[in-house]
This record gives structure tokens, sequence and C-alpha cells, in this order.
């Protein structure tokens, strides 16, 4: 005879409904189509999930070495969906991300958009965001190379402006689902610019987006790239998994590659897309608040990510697109660069996608 539970039956019935309460509101908000795709693509289980998720918890001691300091169930989630619910390599992100800030303390001190390299990066540009998402729900970023003045803004302080950005957006369950898609476009990027891209701070970058945050990048894009970024990829290549190798593409100035994979209706002019030109300061904009004013700090709770004063009037100013400088790709809206002979070897996309 099995044992006997002590606990009234409508207690029991109480407790049961309180878990499925707590896994029902991790997947809140949630678009069924989005809850379907979780798993069918990352195998989540909304009648396990608290399960997945304290069986991640529970690792946790076997890293005393480690900060571990947040270890909520909305958080860890995060971490099983980019793994997609392999627990103990959800685990072992979730070690590497707090392992990434412990090594680099000095580029998380004031990780806030106030901080004067950051806004100066988020001002400028680094990164872009764009307002839709493509026909896969993912997030597109945008960074334009050659606005990158390397007297006003160091390599870090666009990576830490990068992934603060990422901070902010990965709370959206639908992104951690569906995940991002990065286009960097090298027009004009000089040579000289490429040398101050050194291996180390090339492998801190990846460290840091690769192998130590919970975010599912479907694609990097390469467009207009020279021939001495081919070289530098050939540099990072041994730093990249494998994985990491499948999602990259180098167009060159072929656009009909790029809207094979992300489609021109989702995309701004300077890729031949149908959207208006991208306006640098928006993302800059979005980050302070449409309302901000001295008297009004925006603030974003999570992490104490953002803590931002600043007048309005002087960020308008700042982030005018008159003061930008723009990339040189911008093609009329809806038009299609071709490729031309000779241009195979640059223009394809270097490996599909998975």
């Amino acid at each position: 005879m099995g044992p006997v539970s002590l606990l009234p039956k409508y207690q029991k019935l109480n407790t049961w409904n309180g878990d499925l309460a707590k896994m029902t509101h991790l997947q809140a908000g949630l678009s069924p189509e989005t809850i379907e795709k979780a798993r069918l693509e990352l195998n989540e289980n909304p009648d396990v999930l608290h399960q997945d998720i304290q069986q991640v918890r529970d690792m946790i001691i076997t890293r005393p070495d480690i900060g571990f300091l947040r270890t909520d169930d909305a958080f860890i989630l995060r971490f099983l969906r980019a793994r997609k619910f392999h627990q103990a390599d959800a685990f072992r992100l979730l070690a590497q991300y707090f392992q990434y800030r412990q090594l680099n303390l000095d580029m998380f001190k004031n990780f806030k958009a106030d901080d004067p390299g950051i806004k100066r990066a988020l001002i400028d540009g680094f990164p872009g965001v764009l307002e839709n998402r493509d026909h896969y729900g993912r997030k597109i970023l945008l960074l334009f190379a050659a606005n990158w003045d390397q007297s006003r803004n160091s390599f870090t302080d666009i990576l830490r402006a990068i992934l603060l950005l990422l901070e902010v957006l990965i709370e959206d369950p639908e992104l951690q689902i569906n995940g991002f898609i990065l286009i960097i476009d090298w027009s004009n990027f000089s040579f000289k610019q490429a040398s101050k891209l050194t291996p180390s701070i090339l492998k801190l970058a990846i460290e840091g987006l690769q192998d130590s945050f919970p975010a599912r990048f479907g694609g990097v894009h390469f467009v207009n790239q020279p021939w001495y970024i081919h070289a530098l990829y050939t540099l990072i290549k041994p730093f990249l998994k494998d994985k990491t190798r499948k999602r990259i593409f180098l167009h060159g100035n072929n656009l009909n590659s790029l809207h094979q994979l992300i489609h021109p209706e989702f995309l701004p002019s300077e890729f031949g897309g149908t959207l208006p030109p991208y306006d640098m300061g928006t993302w800059a904009r979005t980050l302070l608040g449409p309302d901000y004013s001295d008297e009004n700090d925006y603030t974003h709770t999570s992490y104490n990510a953002m803590h931002v004063k600043h007048t309005s009037s002087n960020l308008e100013r700042e982030c005018s697109p008159k003061l930008m400088k723009r990339s040189q790709s911008v093609v009329e809206a809806g038009t299609l660069k071709h490729e031309e002979k000779g241009e195979n070897e640059n223009t394809q996309p270097l490996l599909a996608l998975d």
C-alpha cells in the first residue's frame, strides 16, 4: 500500500491550481502561435515548465565561484528557451552570463543609458532597432559601421550599448522565442576603422554575445563588406561555434540574397526595402521615453538597466538626423541591387541556415 497524503483533498487541489497558475503566468502575453512555436522548436512544455526551471536552479550549487545575482523563474526561463530546454546547456549559459560580468567588471560599471559612453553610442545609432519585426517575429537590429567615429565612441562602449539593448529587449517573452536578426552595413567602412577591430576586442564581443547571452540570433547579415572585412571574418572564425557560422551571411552589394531571407517590406530603403530611411535617433529616444523632461526621469526596472537624466531639447538636438553621418548604401525604396558578373564570391550567403 502506497503512502497516504495527509493533505485534505481540497488543499491538494488548491496547491495544484497554484502551480498551474504559476506556469500559465510564465507564458502570459504570448500568442497561441508563439506558444505552439515554442513547443515545436524549443521543446517548451507548459506542463513541466516549473520543474524544468527548478532543475536548472538546483545546479547553481555546483558553481560556488559564481555570484548568481538573479534566479527567479522568469529569468531562468529565458536561458532554457535560448538552449531549447536542454537543462545542462541552459545552466552553462546562465553561469557564463554571470561569469562574463564578473570577469569584465569595468564593462558593467554604471551599466545604464545615462553612462556617457553608452549614451553617446545610443545617440549615434549604435545599435539601431527597427520598429516592426520580420515575418518570423524576429526583431531586426542594425549597425551602420561607417558611422563609427573612433574619437567619439570606443568599441567597448558600442558593445556595452548593444548588451544594454539586449537586456531591455529580452524582457519580451515573444523575442525570447522568436529571436533577433542583425544586419551590419559596411558601406564606406575604411581600412583605418577596420584596423581598430583587434582580435582581442572581437573575441570580447563574441564571448559576450554568442557565449554569454540568452538571445536566439536567426542570422547575422553583412552588406557591402570590403575585402578586409572578409579577412577579419577569417580571423574570428575560430572563435565562432559551428551553429553561429551557419547563421552568418556575406551578401556583398547583392541585396537580392538579403531579400530572400528578410522580405523588403520589413527593411528601410538603405537595404532596398520599402520602408523610409532609418532615423538614427530612434532607439535613443525610445530608451529615454517620449515624455522625458528634467522633472521626469525614465527608469527601466529590470536590473536597474537604465536611469537617464537629460533634457528632451538636448536629446532632440543630438539625435537630429542632420548631425548624423549616413551609410552610403541607400537605394531607392523597393529597388534591388542586381548581381554583376564576377561578384559570385562576395555576394552569396557564405553558409545556409540550419
